[in-house]
């Protein structure tokens, strides 16, 4: 092999020499020529020429001689690293949003205008303090004639339940007296028209007219009896009752529109959205101020579809804003995705983390970058993912023994862009191929020589 090698050096050796000949042994003179000047322009023409095509003749016979070095020796050049203890993190990047987790919206409770402000926007309030009021003249006026529909309704009830209103109760036993007056009258008189009628004194007919006047007394007793007793059917009794729910509802609804007309604040916190005005008219459920704690804030993202089966709650998360470079804050897990979605071209799902935001930095809105650390490992063997190969499930890499490629199947598990951690089937230190540097694919038992070695 170094016979070959060396003949090869020297044919190269010897071409140069000639090139080198050809240059000292250019000729000065040549025929054709009518003065100097062309002759040394056509001269310096011809030589650069001549230099290229000598260059370019070189080059190949290196490249060719490289070749025929490596064919001669038949090993394969590769690249290698060695397998080494290092920490290993997997994670998820991805963005999300700020929200409030302790978020109080006021809105308005009917069509009004802002009767004051008593904050302005980035205000610390405490709980029970009073943040805005509306103008309420008109929600007062619903409220009383609210109240007065109730107090009706009351009288109505009251009324159904006796019989009437006073004054037709003791009507109704008035005439409920004179009926039994009556009744008895008509009793007295059937008795004693039967009596003539054995005598031969009264006829029948007079007998059947004593019958039906003691009949008609007998029914206006029960008329008058039954409506001190049931004067009002169950529909109307139903109706009264239907009455007093709407005015009592009405009432309700009226007392909510007063109540929240003065807006206070539930807990302590920050005004951090003010898109009102004082004098300015709103309609009802116009937004009117937020409130909210943000000493812990939540962070809504969306992760792809593929990364979802690595997530768990309680996983630690890192927050960054590209506002404050280099700031970094923590927070955990505190949803998973229970479904995933179309959002534009993606399909991801929903998760929501909890971060500390003592300083109050992180604002509600307020676009941020997240990371979700998925594993960690620490003294992991790992190998650059470039080394690593698979088949039929199975992952494999080559191991550079004695200058030959060998197979070692291997079992894996953390991993990350650039380097996947190894926990069976390798040894610390272990040197294993990258790759080629000809473009060769990596063969067991192939016969090799590192041309590279990684860190």
């Amino acid at each position: 092999m170094y016979l070959i090698e060396g003949k090869a050096v020297g044919q190269a050796s010897r071409k140069c020499k000639a090139a080198s000949d050809i240059l000292n042994g250019f000729p000065l003179n040549m025929p054709g020529m009518v003065n100097g000047m062309n002759f040394g322009r056509t001269k310096e023409r011809l030589l650069s020429k001549r230099i290229w095509t000598i260059i370019a003749g070189i080059v190949i016979a290196v490249v060719v001689l490289a070749a025929f070095i490596t064919s001669s020796k038949g090993d394969v050049p590769v690249r290698s690293e060695l397998a080494k203890r290092e920490s290993i993190i997997n994670s998820i990047q991805t963005n999300g949003k700020i929200e409030p987790i302790q978020n109080f919206e006021a809105h308005a409770p009917a069509a009004t205008t802002v009767k004051k402000l008593m904050v302005n926007e980035g205000d610390v309030v405490k709980k029970g303090e009073l943040l805005l009021q509306l103008d309420d003249a008109e929600a007062r006026a619903q409220a009383a004639r609210a109240a007065a529909q109730v107090r009706g309704a009351d009288a109505d009830i009251a009324s159904v339940k006796g019989g009437g209103t006073r004054e037709e109760v003791l009507t109704t036993q008035a005439s409920l007296v004179k009926a039994k007056g009556d009744l008895d009258a008509a009793q007295r008189n059937l008795d004693a028209t039967k009596r003539l009628e054995q005598s031969g004194s009264a006829s029948a007919a007079e007998v059947s007219a004593a019958e039906t006047r003691f009949q008609t007394a007998q029914a206006d007793v029960n008329l008058l009896q039954q409506k001190l007793k049931g004067r009002y059917s169950p529909p109307e009794v139903e109706r009264v009752f239907a009455q007093k729910a709407e005015a009592q509802a009405a009432y309700a609804a009226a007392e909510d529109i007063l109540q929240n007309s003065n807006v206070r604040a539930p807990q302590d916190g920050i005004v951090y959205s003010l898109p009102v005005r004082q004098g300015q008219y709103v309609n009802a459920g116009d937004l009117l101020l937020q409130v909210a704690n943000l000493q812990k804030v939540q962070v809504r993202g969306f992760v792809d579809e593929p990364d979802i089966g690595r997530l768990q709650k309680g996983q630690k998360v890192s927050i960054t804003w590209d506002a404050i470079p280099g700031r970094v804050w923590e927070g955990t897990l505190t949803r998973v995705p229970t479904t995933v979605i179309m959002r534009s071209t993606r399909t991801v799902g929903e998760i929501t983390c909890e971060v500390d935001n003592g300083d109050g930095k992180l604002l509600p809105n307020i676009n941020v970058n997240v990371t979700i650390l998925t594993a960690h490992e620490d003294n992991a063997l790992t190998v650059s993912r470039e080394a690593m190969h698979q088949e039929d499930h199975v992952h494999f890499v080559y191991q550079i023994v004695n200058g030959k490629l060998k197979r070692m199947d291997v079992e894996t598990a953390v991993f990350n862009l650039t380097r996947i951690q190894v926990v069976k089937g390798l040894d610390d230190g272990a040197e294993v191929a990258l790759g080629t540097t000809n473009g060769t694919p990596l063969q067991p038992g192939a016969t090799v020589h590192v041309v590279q070695r990684g860190n």
